[in-house]
């Protein structure tokens, strides 16, 4: 099966992804040509042969008009030395804005003499949010497939910033991520991928840096808020490294959420063509590079084909036959809001025909020593048992239908592009039921029928 492996041991940003697939072989005359169908003005992309810690490949950028200085455009400057000293809060030295500040405007300040490729310094006025965005994507020409991906990358943006400014997605207001040139990386990404045929993206495990980062909220620890969240969401284990930089922006994060069916190391893969994305930035322990291998490997669901979403995590459990029920539902409480993935307790027998509980906790890999953690300490169990489970999932959609009641969400769960569920957003349903003083079964009814009907012809 046709196999994309991005090694991704110093990171990925949306433009050095675009740079190592067009180092593979894709077209950069078709990819721009696809891009003009978005109707984005005054902007152009520029291509170019490079190194970096004498790995050759190619750099990729967005140029705007807006921008003065396109020295970004010239060929990458020879490595220099690593320093034996590195400050390990790069962002209070040299501030920059960190480019997904999606609330704010930037701070102003000089640019980072080795600013991430992401790391965006200008601020052009462009403010778009989700729905604009995706309304620019969808009454575009490109591909079913490409307008389809790119609304979910950035939906994917939409969500974890909601989650971290307590808004639903569709009010999230983008500042730099609905600028052309972040525009341009994502829906270009999603137009390489095509170009390549399609292919199945797996990726080694995620690896992020360490330090801070200045960005409007203040400084913030790497990774970003953003990048945390969007990984979090799709359950993918994070690894951070001595790197004093950020490597993983935020809409690399959305691409390898979006994308990546596994992640692990390479199995089994068969080498056609290697390419290299370059970065920006002279990292310190390790070249600023993005290598992308594209081949042939076995697929083990061949048998049965699916384009659900794949993920670990981890799952802990214990048995409980001496705890209170006030303390048992304090604990459940107290991990759903420390972000576990679900948590529940089922009745059982235990020992000396004693009744019991088993309580279960969901979480990512990276979280179970702090659930463990707080499972040891809230409840009365001597020891967790700790197991990793893979899961398969249905790729979800959002949509908003009209109904008597007002306009309501609703979750969609697609398998192989058919709807096989649908649930109405409880919340939304909740308040149009005391809006209009009805059963909420009636508001549930009620949308399930305007989702079912035919639209207008």
């Amino acid at each position: 099966m046709k196999t994309l492996y991005l090694d991704i041991f110093s990171g990925i940003s949306g433009d050095m992804f675009i740079g190592a697939l067009l180092d593979l072989g894709v077209s950069f005359p078709a990819l721009e040509e696809a891009l003009a169908t978005l109707g984005l003005k005054d902007y152009h992309l520029h291509t170019h042969r490079g190194e970096k810690a004498c790995i050759a490949g190619t750099k990729f950028d967005v140029h705007l008009a807006s921008e003065h200085n396109h020295a970004a455009s010239a060929p990458l400057p020879p490595e220099a030395p690593s320093p034996k000293v590195f400050d390990p809060f790069p962002g209070h030295t040299h501030p920059h804005s960190h480019p997904y500040d999606f609330l704010h405007a930037p701070l102003h300040g000089p640019a980072h003499p080795h600013k991430h490729p992401l790391e965006h310094q200008h601020d052009n006025g462009e403010h778009r949010d989700f729905s604009q965005i995706r309304r620019l994507i969808e009454t575009s020409s490109l591909s079913p497939w490409v307008k389809e991906r790119s609304v979910a990358v950035f939906r994917r943006v939409a969500e974890a910033e909601g989650k971290i400014h307590g808004l639903p997605p569709d009010e999230v207001h983008f500042h730099e991520v609905g600028a052309t040139d972040s525009i341009v990386d994502i829906v270009g990404a999603c137009v390489a991928l095509e170009l390549l045929g399609k292919p199945r993206v797996l990726a080694a495990r995620v690896v992020e840096g360490s330090g801070w980062i200045q960005c409007a909220h203040g400084r913030f620890p790497i990774p970003a808020p953003a990048t945390l969240e969007i990984l979090g969401g799709r359950g993918i284990p994070l690894t951070q490294c001595d790197e004093p930089h950020e490597l993983v922006t935020p809409t690399g994060a959305a691409l390898l959420a979006e994308f990546v069916e596994r992640f692990g190391p390479m199995e089994n893969l068969q080498a056609d063509r290697i390419g290299y994305g370059l970065g920006s930035r002279d990292n310190l322990s390790r070249p600023n590079v993005l290598r992308v291998v594209i081949g042939e490997a076995p697929d083990s669901s061949q048998a049965t084909p699916h384009d659900w979403e794949t993920d670990t995590v981890a799952v802990l459990e214990t048995n409980l036959d001496d705890i209170s029920p006030e303390i048992l539902g304090h604990c459940v409480g107290q991990i759903l809001a420390a972000g576990a993935l679900d948590v529940f307790h089922t009745p059982i027998q235990m020992k000396k025909n004693r009744p019991g509980v088993l309580l279960t906790v969901l979480c990512g890999i990276g979280d179970a020593d702090r659930f463990t953690e707080v499972l040891l300490r809230e409840t009365s169990a001597f020891g967790i048992r700790r197991t990793l489970a893979e899961r398969r999932k249905l790729r979800r959609e959002f949509k908003t239908v009209q109904t008597p009641f007002g306009d309501i969400a609703v979750k969609l769960g697609l398998l192989d592009g058919r709807r096989v569920q649908a649930a109405p957003e409880y919340e939304a349903c909740r308040q149009a039921s005391t809006r209009a003083g009805v059963p909420l079964k009636a508001v549930y009814q009620a949308t399930i029928q305007a989702l079912n009907e035919p639209a207008p012809s």
